[in-house]
């Protein structure tokens, strides 16, 4: 209904960075995609089948890059090409455009009188937070020239952030990098959680990891631990990291691989509690798992931090080791932690209050005519231009 409301007179496009599968940051475009069913969709590329059919009955606009197929397992090493992708996708026409961005969506070109508000999961992190892990985990035969490539990707980040007219941020983490890497304030709308897909059970004696096996999200970390303290494991997801866990894994972790929305819900239903290393932007599963009446154990770091409640609906760590998680996980046994207690949590982050809220961030940026303004950049001020190249130095206009 919010999204109607907001897009009434307006032509709008939506656009995502890729949609090859369902994680947390396809989940919350196929939420804005029903706020504006109306709206056609623009993506560097599109796999119908690892999308489960979700985006079948919109109009999906793609890149020339669809042409090369890739899929949730092959699409990596086109990384270096999707920022010229994105630039082409052809908006001319519309008046409201929202990205759904955590790397290059945020950089499309609208037209110089469209008002772009861009959701941003993250700025794209093997460019800034991530950027000497990904360096450090290469041969250092590749290294210098991939320094150059996250070199050059910076600029194009920084660059295209000052096209966008207003930034909507999915927790206070990710506002502060939107703030310290793009010079632009942000407003924080939490991402919506299908909170009415869970529901509290009879819990086993098996703790869970309900992720992305890849490294940034430090499985490692879990599967080091259970395997020193021997109490089972659930490891759900798939990623280039797999094959490596699986090798360090005991005999208690039991990887289940990717698993369905019925089958998530039902292993969170009956977990003893979800386990979190990464920090993470938002973190959709710790909200799950709150919702399935089942609380979390994470590192204490990033949006867990806005969305957990230390000693009422989990229990942090301090360091990303597996000593500090096998002893959070010794002082869970001890804690008395009420399911009430987490599903109440878990409906603060309902998809109605964010329909409520992004709708207001949505209607804010159409008020204000979506004119460049003044932003505080690393490099000072900056006059934002829609035009591909470098930003304008000089006076803004207000």
């Amino acid at each position: 209904m919010y999204g109607s409301l907001v897009a009434q007179n307006h032509r709008v496009a939506l656009v995502h960075d890729f949609l090859l599968d369902l994680r947390g940051a396809e989940r919350v475009f196929l939420e804005l995609c029903s706020m504006f069913p109306d709206a056609d969709i623009f993506t560097a590329v599109y796999d119908e089948v690892g999308t489960q059919g979700r985006f079948a009955d919109r109009n999906v606009v793609t890149s020339g890059l669809q042409r090369l197929r890739p899929t949730a397992r092959t699409f990596r090493p086109l990384l270096p090409f999707y920022p010229a992708a994105v630039e082409s996708l052809d908006l001319r026409g519309y008046d409201l455009v929202i990205s759904s961005s955590s790397a290059w969506a945020h950089g499309v070109i609208p037209d110089e009188q469209a008002v772009h508000v861009s959701y941003c999961h993250n700025p794209f992190r093997y460019a800034w937070t991530e950027r000497e892990a990904t360096l450090d985990a290469r041969n250092f035969v590749v290294r210098p020239a991939l320094a150059q490539v996250m070199h050059r990707w910076r600029q194009w980040d920084f660059i295209a952030a000052q096209r966008v007219d207003a930034y909507v941020a999915n927790s206070k983490t990710t506002q502060q990098r939107i703030e310290r890497y793009f010079g632009r304030e942000s407003e924080v709308v939490y991402p919506p959680v299908e909170i009415d897909r869970f529901s509290p059970g009879v819990a086993g004696d098996y703790y869970l990891v309900l992720s992305e096996l890849i490294a940034h999200k430090r499985i490692e970390v879990v599967v080091k631990a259970f395997t020193r303290l021997g109490l089972p494991l659930v490891v759900a997801g798939d990623g280039p990291d797999a094959r490596r866990l699986h090798r360090m894994a005991g005999s208690n972790v039991r990887f289940v691989g990717r698993v369905s929305d019925t089958e998530a819900a039902n292993l969170l239903r009956g977990a003893k509690s979800l386990v979190v290393a990464a920090t993470e932007e938002f973190g959709i599963a710790a909200v799950e798992s709150q919702a399935s009446g089942r609380p979390v154990i994470a590192l204490r770091a990033g949006g867990l931090l806005e969305t957990v409640i230390e000693g009422e609906t989990g229990v942090f760590f301090d360091q990303p080791d597996p000593a500090s998680l096998c002893a959070a996980v010794e002082g869970l046994g001890a804690s008395e932690l009420l399911t009430e207690d987490c599903v109440r949590q878990a409906q603060r982050f309902s998809p109605e209050r964010f329909r409520e809220a992004f709708s207001a961030s949505v209607t804010a940026a159409l008020e204000g005519g979506g004119q460049p303004r003044a932003v505080t950049a690393p490099h000072g001020p900056v006059r934002r231009s829609r035009r591909r190249g470098l930003p304008l130095r000089g006076s803004a206009r207000s």
